[in-house]
């Protein structure tokens, strides 16, 4: 079976999602899963990487083979493409191949949103968005299912792009500064090469998705951010090594994300949290097989 795009798109339940993301994550902070850190090839001109992301998980393995062409910006095509090629782990058997640019666009959502429930203060009101493409669309939805937002905030560095995607969501469009002074929650989902959040604009309890920077050569939040920070991430052997704003602000890792929803780490007392995503294999592997069980349920 080959899923495309538009079939993934159709097929995705959030909330099941969701809570598929939840056992995955806590499978793999148990050691049930099967995952090394990700092989990525990078591409000289037009500069570009091509990653390679297997997992072992339960009754299936597979790979997201994934592209990022950051020059696909403003053009018909996206930065961000992918293939999931999923095998029976029982037989060996391919079962199914399915587009992964959507699946990545949502499961990273859904992530982010049990990273929100589980380390955002109960009483946060206020969201701020910083971007405005596929990723903070699915961010705004995706947390909308985990907290209720009486303000939402949106910056973004192409002002047309900001205004349109506030208008779709109900939200205010703010200078930088502006956007993230006051705010309780703050994802952002850009393709910033250097920091550009920084510390000394934060409230003293909030609780950061920190998701478009991927790698030792990016970062969206400066030192400050990092610093004094109840650092969450996906899985520790990726964060030591994918992530510069950990290593380079020399943060101490706190948690992974599913030892706080197992409950086997307590949450942590510093008021401010960071959550910094870098997306793992057992996700995508995973919301794969949610999407391809449902397309058999409903074509078969």
């Amino acid at each position: 079976m080959h899923l495309t795009a538009e079939e993934v798109e159709k097929l995705v339940d959030l909330d099941e999602l969701i809570a598929e993301m939840r056992d995955a994550l806590i499978a793999l902070s148990a050691g049930k899963v099967i995952q090394p850190v990700r092989s990525v090839l990078t591409t000289e001109e037009p500069p570009g990487w091509f990653a390679v992301m297997p997992a072992i998980h339960g009754d299936v393995m597979g790979a997201k083979l994934v592209t990022v062409f950051p020059r696909n910006a403003g053009t018909h095509l996206h930065t961000h493409q992918a293939l999931i090629v999923l095998f029976s782990a029982r037989t060996g058997e391919p079962v199914a191949t399915l587009d992964g640019r959507v699946i990545t666009a949502w499961r990273t959502a859904a992530v982010s949103a049990l990273a929100t429930q589980a380390l955002a203060h109960p009483e946060a009101r206020v969201l701020t968005i910083l971007g405005s493409g596929v990723q903070a669309r699915t961010h705004f939805t995706a947390l909308s299912k985990v907290r209720q937002f009486s303000e939402v905030r949106v910056w973004s560095r192409t002002p047309e792009n900001a205004a349109r995607f506030a208008q779709e969501i109900g939200a205010k469009v703010m200078d930088l500064e502006e956007a993230i002074r006051g705010a309780d929650v703050i994802c952002s989902v850009t393709n910033a090469g250097e920091a550009f959040v920084r510390g000394e604009w934060l409230k003293e309890r909030v609780h950061v998705n920190a998701v478009g920077a991927v790698g030792l050569a990016a970062r969206e939040l400066d030192d400050a951010v990092m610093q004094g920070a109840a650092i969450v991430v996906e899985q520790r052997k990726a964060a030591g090594r994918e992530s510069a704003e950990i290593m380079c602000s020399g943060s101490a890792i706190y948690a992974e994300l599913g030892e706080i929803l197992a409950q086997t780490k307590t949450k942590p007392l510093q008021s401010k949290t960071v959550y910094k995503s870098l997306g793992v294999a057992v996700e995508d592997v995973s919301a794969a097989r949610l999407i391809w069980r449902r397309a058999v349920s409903r074509y078969t």
